[in-house]
């Protein structure tokens, strides 16, 4: 009998329910037996795994990379997926290899690299890659410089942390002042310069931002796998215009996201953005990990989670270029099961009775 594969997915995002159910479903028929952890017990990954355990609080990368090795020895993890403290487990990859893990993640140096915007635009930039115009800002007037430069080009301002994931911190930038209309339906990211001024002048801390000229739609993110003979065994985009959806094969962003993959050695899955500028398309940001959207591949015929899995135990998938790309399609929330919640006893005179708790015990060594 063939043991699982077992399959560790260390604190991420609530999309990668998806990426567990394409691994229990793979084409192969291999058990799996998928490990999870995180800080929220509410996570729905921690109900779709077939175990899972709370994040440990307060460690240093370095202190998480000891945790995630001793995780690795007594779990018997095969494949490991980081997400959280990436760089510092990657950093480790021998000492991994050592106990048998595999670990889906780039190379400590190509994490690092692309953690910081600015020195990846500059990186990639310097080997033909389509950046952005972009500044790098620190202080008032540099930010005065860079919106005044961008709005004489004809373009709107906006910036972000130079270090981040997702559209943490993003905010566009407006010359209107701050009025009613700011404060009417939903949330914007619009922010009047102004205010961002005088915040920078309150001196309540340092920015690390970097600012550019707004890029347009459609975005496409491109999802790669590289084996670590640098070879790529998939680039397919998946575009966004609004709230349509669809896929491209386009060599305009499919060449320098293979470029990227193989130049700096990102390995595993990884997802490359673009956005348009000037009509071309432009590197917009490089995520080191898989994509929450990668699931969306399955429209193609394929399955990415799996198949880098196959790579991890040593059977190559081969070139994963689709026969087909699905047709259009737009993306809807959907319910998801949670693990049971453990509701505490309420005071009373008498002891609780230990008859009543079974199921909050067996929910206490999981989560």
């Amino acid at each position: 009998m063939v043991s699982p594969v077992r399959i560790w997915l260390n604190r991420t995002y609530a999309e990668n329910v998806f990426f567990i159910d394409q691994l229990r479903h793979n084409p192969d028929g291999r058990q799996i037996a998928v490990h999870a952890t995180h800080g929220d017990p509410d996570s729905p990954v921690l109900a779709a795994a077939d175990t899972a355990s709370p994040e440990p609080e307060g460690l240093t990368p370095a202190a998480y990379a000891e945790f995630a090795l001793d995780q690795c020895t007594r779990r018997g993890i095969d494949v490991f997926v980081p997400v959280l403290h990436q760089a510092a487990i990657a950093a480790h990859r021998e000492e991994f290899a050592a106990i048998g893990t595999t670990l889906l993640a780039p190379p400590a140096e190509a994490c690092a690299l692309f953690q910081d915007k600015a020195t990846a635009y500059e990186t990639v930039s310097a080997v033909g890659v389509p950046v952005p115009p972009w500044w790098r800002v620190r202080t008032e007037d540099e930010l005065v410089e860079a919106v005044d430069a961008i709005e004489a080009a004809g373009g709107t301002a906006c910036f972000k942390p130079a270090a981040g994931a997702g559209g943490v911190g993003f905010r566009i930038i407006t010359r209107a002042p701050f009025s009613l209309l700011h404060l009417g339906g939903f949330p914007s990211p619009y922010v009047p310069l102004g205010l961002v001024i005088e915040a920078l002048r309150s001196g309540e801390g340092s920015v690390d931002w970097l600012v550019m000229p707004r890029l347009e739609e459609p975005e496409v993110s491109v999802d790669c796998l590289t084996g670590p003979d640098g070879a790529v065994r998939m680039a397919v985009g998946r575009t966004k215009n609004g709230r349509r959806r669809g896929f491209t094969l386009r060599p305009s962003v499919t060449d320098p996201a293979r470029l990227m993959a193989r130049t700096f050695g990102l390995h595993w899955l990884t997802n490359i953005q673009f956005r348009m500028y000037e009509g071309q398309p432009v590197l917009m940001d490089v995520n080191t990990r898989p994509a929450g959207g990668l699931h969306q591949l399955s429209q193609c015929g394929i399955n990415a989670p799996w198949a880098a899995v196959r790579l991890a135990l040593g059977d190559d998938p081969g070139d994963l270029t689709p026969d087909f790309l699905g047709a259009d399609y737009s993306v809807i929330a959907g319910p998801r099961a949670l693990r049971p919640v453990v509701v505490p006893g309420q005071r009373s005179e008498d002891p609780p009775s230990t008859a009543a708790r079974p199921a909050s015990a067996g929910v206490a060594a999981v989560l």
